[in-house]
């Protein structure tokens, strides 16, 4: 029943986070009254396409015109902005694992946050959310509104590793195929799926690695004393990230050209080897042509070993032919 109502109003979740590594759940009703205990931090996870859960959010003096407009924004890239009482506006990108979606087609997470609450908004469902409230379910998730960022975004993370080791390893396979077969030949399309792919990951990755850098030095009262450090690692391995897509992307390319090239020598072999046969077989061709022709007085007519001695000459020449491309090592 509580669920119920709270899709009714676009909520996905709302959670206090006890401090000590569990939460509680709240249904919609409950948040207006609600008063959050020392410690607590209240999350609230909404739908953004509901008109409940925009006019809530609208309604929240914390959050501010301003704030409510930039989070619902229809097109955003990874970002961050400092809003006034401390508070902050993360724009994130995680890995679209929808079925039937393309992991590359990143989803997007909006996330409001100040000392004691964060609101996170998504369009389309996000497994790092989830994971982030089984932590809690267990009581090993995050204790603060600082830790519970840092959680989302280490989860984010997390699912682009997998996306970009699955990439590094089809790319791994394409160039062991194509240096052990010298038959194979790659699927273009693929190899350029391969690369769009790292392309649209390596899009959002790059901005959404500065904003975690600019988290590293953004000071802010309610962080924790470790949170830069955490930062700073997250940043480096969204570097590492964009280094491997970029990686990949030249490998991809190399595997073109490696096919496009092994296809050029093929065809110039091809075409080499037509021109040899057509210049042997041209002065052949004039002799025969000339001998066959239906006019009087053609050589050896009235001779009985007049073919015998054509095909001779014809022999003598195809040597010498043979001898000549020997000579010019075309042959």
């Amino acid at each position: 029943m509580q669920q119920n109502d709270n899709d009714r109003w676009g909520l996905i979740h709302a959670l206090v986070l006890d401090g000590r590594g569990g939460a509680r759940s709240l249904a919609y009703a409950s948040l207006e009254s609600l008063r959050l205990e020392d410690g607590e931090t209240l999350w609230v996870h909404l739908d953004r396409s509901h008109p409940e859960a925009v006019a809530w959010l609208r309604s929240r003096d914390e959050i501010g015109t301003f704030a409510c407009d930039v989070l619902l924004e229809e097109n955003t890239r990874p970002r961050m902005l400092a809003l006034p009482g401390e508070a902050l506006a993360l724009f994130l990108r995680g890995v679209n694992l929808n079925p039937g979606a393309e992991p590359e087609d990143m989803v997007s997470l909006r996330v409001f946050a100040n000392a004691r609450m964060v609101v996170s908004l998504r369009l389309r469902p996000l497994r790092a959310t989830e994971l982030v409230i089984e932590q809690l379910a267990g009581g090993q998730g995050p204790n603060s509104a600082s830790r519970l960022l840092l959680a989302l975004a280490d989860s984010l993370t997390d699912r682009v590793d997998d996306l970009v080791a699955e990439l590094g390893e089809t790319t791994d396979s394409e160039e062991e195929r194509l240096e052990q077969d010298s038959r194979y030949t790659p699927e273009h399309e693929r190899v350029l799926s391969l690369r769009r792919r790292a392309a649209s990951l390596r899009r959002f990755l790059l901005p959404q690695r500065d904003l975690y850098a600019q988290l590293t030095r953004t000071p802010l009262s309610w962080r924790d004393a470790d949170d830069s450090a955490d930062w700073n690692e997250l940043s480096n391995r969204l570097i590492r990230f964009v280094e491997e897509l970029e990686l990949i992307r030249e490998r991809a390319s190399l595997v073109l050209e490696s096919e496009q090239r092994r296809l050029n020598e093929r065809m110039n072999r091809t075409m080499y080897l037509i021109g040899i046969i057509t210049a042997f077989f041209l002065p052949l061709s004039f002799f025969t042509g000339l001998l066959g022709i239906n006019v009087g007085g053609i050589p050896g007519a009235e001779f009985p070993y007049g073919f015998a001695v054509a095909c001779g000459l014809i022999g003598a020449v195809a040597l010498f032919q043979w001898w000549i491309l020997r000579r010019l090592r075309w042959v």
